[in-house]
């Protein structure tokens, strides 16, 4: 979550409702130009999004089911966010539909006001579960899933850091889970978007399965990890994003090998897209893959608006071209 200060105040917490979503169609990625390949990315179009209901907004981060037309979103102000996405004759994105907003519940079965307790910012599906990451008070909560929009969080995973390293707003905005045929074999892998070690690099850790254990991120530039999605084939695309008031919005998607993400590791990857207010982006907080009809790898973008007049929510989508 960035620009806080800009919100226009924090919708309440304990209502669930149907949102009505209107939709603007965004045709080009980059402005002025009608360019789709950007590096590795092909460009299919993406939309811009607005409701009326006051709890939509604010997405941190976004998973597609196994049907991808049907999609799950965690918003931070502590809200659970599903629906469906429209496709035109030509299969672009035309807009969301069976949009529902309800507020998520911690392990006592709560819910609450603001984002003190319920700054929700990653998100993952690990078969009959939904795993959550939070920042503030950092951890990484279950849910059963299907009926985690009702559900208290049942369980949770360990973090293996001290929380005084972590800092408020800047915690494990990343969580993901890799395939089983990976070498993480199903593990889940979170990634802190600005707590730093000692050698100024973002803490990270895979906190399950065969490769359990330690590792950090690579951080340099102005940009901090929001989000990341593992490939079929194991890769991780890692979202981030950079705001200061001398160079603006930007946001870049890094590529991190497989058989480079290990305890003890410091991952790193190739950057494969990079962009700025030159582009169609805004805060872009969210990243998913999968696999369309097609046998094609779609990869979906979402923005966090904040609440805030001033942003955007944006769904972008692009194709990887292998």
């Amino acid at each position: 979550m960035i620009l806080a200060v800009l919100a226009a105040g924090m919708p309440p917490a304990l209502a669930a409702d149907g949102a009505k979503v209107d939709s603007r169609i965004i045709s080009d990625f980059k402005i002025g130009s009608n360019e789709t390949r950007f590096g590795p990315f092909e460009f299919l179009g993406g939309l811009e999004i607005v409701s009326s209901n006051r709890l939509f907004g604010s997405m941190s981060s976004i998973r597609f089911k196994e049907d991808p037309a049907r999609f799950v979103a965690v918003l931070d102000t502590g809200h659970w966010m599903t629906g469906r996405v429209e496709r035109d004759a030509a299969g672009k994105l035309s807009g969301l539909a069976d949009v529902e907003i309800t507020p998520m519940r911690d392990r006592a079965g709560k819910t609450f006001e603001g984002k003190g307790f319920m700054d929700a910012e990653g998100l993952a599906l690990a078969k009959d579960r939904v795993l959550v990451s939070f920042e503030q008070l950092h951890r990484v909560d279950s849910y059963p899933d299907p009926g985690f929009e009702t559900s208290r969080a049942i369980e949770g995973k360990t973090i293996p850091f001290p929380r005084s390293v972590l800092r408020a707003n800047r915690g494990f905005e990343t969580i993901a889970v890799a395939p089983a045929s990976s070498p993480l074999k199903g593990g889940t892998l979170i990634v802190a978007e600005r707590s730093l070690d000692d050698d100024g690099n973002a803490y990270a850790a895979i906190l399950d399965g065969p490769l359990k254990g330690t590792l950090a991120l690579a951080h340099y530039g102005d940009f901090d990890a929001t989000d990341g999605t593992f490939l079929p084939n194991g890769d991780l695309l890692l979202l981030e994003r950079r705001f200061n008031m001398a160079a603006g919005v930007g946001m870049r998607i890094r590529r991190i090998k497989s058989a480079d993400i290990k305890p003890g590791a410091v991952i790193d990857g190739e950057i494969l897209l990079q962009a700025d207010f030159g582009y169609q982006i805004d805060n872009m907080e969210g990243i998913d893959a999968f696999t369309a009809a097609d046998g094609t790898i779609r990869v979906v973008l979402v923005s966090d608006d904040n609440h805030s007049i001033l942003q955007r929510s944006l769904m972008l989508e692009f194709r990887l071209v292998e």
